[in-house]
């Protein structure tokens, strides 16, 4: 799969993942389609996409709106003609025990942003996508594969992210239309500076024992890159992450043991 003059549309554009897949493309020419809600940050993306070598425009979308999400599309190929490849990477975490949680609706975000948001965009381009025999791609999550305590609405998402692009892979068999889920584990992003806490408002806070084991961005984008040239249908990060697949199928109360000893040692810095 090349990308010199294909379209790529990416939501979650404004940083972290979504801002350097984005500007990776543009370097191997694809035009890009920028997604997120902050116009400004967008902006900046959009700019250096093009200084990169590529074409960009900036649509500042919420992705929990359906509406939002049919005019990115709408746009998109009002620009460019076609849409080639649409990547699912908005998305939002949070870090908090259920019990402890004052503001239930928290749960709705987390589903709204991550899940709801990702089959809205995915609606709207299928029929674009299947005329160019495309690529859809939805950025999930390890925890998209397993339990991870006080990421309770975080997991939950991200497992019903799978299950959808999962299901959808088999009704889209035979059009040309192949799907690749990304499972990174902890990657170095903004993402982790903004969790939503108990009261469903943002912590501006990292998790100290979290940032000795980040990947950076720059190899996460990479490893996410090389998945799409090959149109593959699955990407999970480490070996830690593939390991830890085999502990639930061969022994589940031990990954559950490892997960609650992990989350003890986390503290907010």
């Amino acid at each position: 799969m090349t990308f010199a003059k294909k379209t790529y549309l990416i939501t979650g554009a404004s940083e972290g993942i979504g801002r350097t897949i984005a500007i990776k493309l543009a370097e191997k020419g694809a035009n890009l389609v920028l997604a997120a809600r902050n116009q400004e940050a967008l902006n900046e993306t959009a700019n250096a996409c093009i200084n990169s070598g590529g074409k960009a425009i900036a649509i500042p979308t919420d992705v929990t709106k359906p509406e939002a999400c049919q005019n990115l599309i709408e746009k998109s190929m009002k620009t460019f003609g076609a849409i080639d490849g649409l990547v699912n990477n908005a998305g939002i975490s949070m870090f908090a025990k259920v019990e402890e949680v004052t503001d239930i609706s928290i749960f709705d975000r987390l589903m709204q942003v991550n899940y709801l948001g990702a089959v809205y965009c995915t609606y709207y381009a299928l029929p674009y996508l299947k005329q160019s025999k495309g690529l859809l791609v939805a950025i999930s999550s390890l925890t998209g594969k397993y339990g991870i305590p006080t990421r309770s609405g975080y997991a939950a998402s991200k497992h019903a992210m799978q299950g959808f692009f999962d299901s959808l892979r088999i009704e889209l068999r035979g059009t040309g239309v192949d799907v690749l889920v990304v499972s990174p584990g902890f990657v170095a992003t903004e993402i982790r500076h903004k969790l939503l806490g108990t009261d469903g408002k943002i912590i501006k806070a990292t998790l100290s024992n979290e940032q000795k084991n980040m990947m950076p961005v720059s190899e996460c984008v990479e490893q996410i890159v090389k998945a799409m040239e090959k149109r593959q249908r699955e990407l999970i990060m480490t070996t830690r992450g593939r390991f830890g697949l085999w502990l639930k199928l061969i022994a589940p109360d031990l990954l559950d043991r490892i997960a609650k000893t992990a989350i003890r040692s986390q503290k907010q810095s």
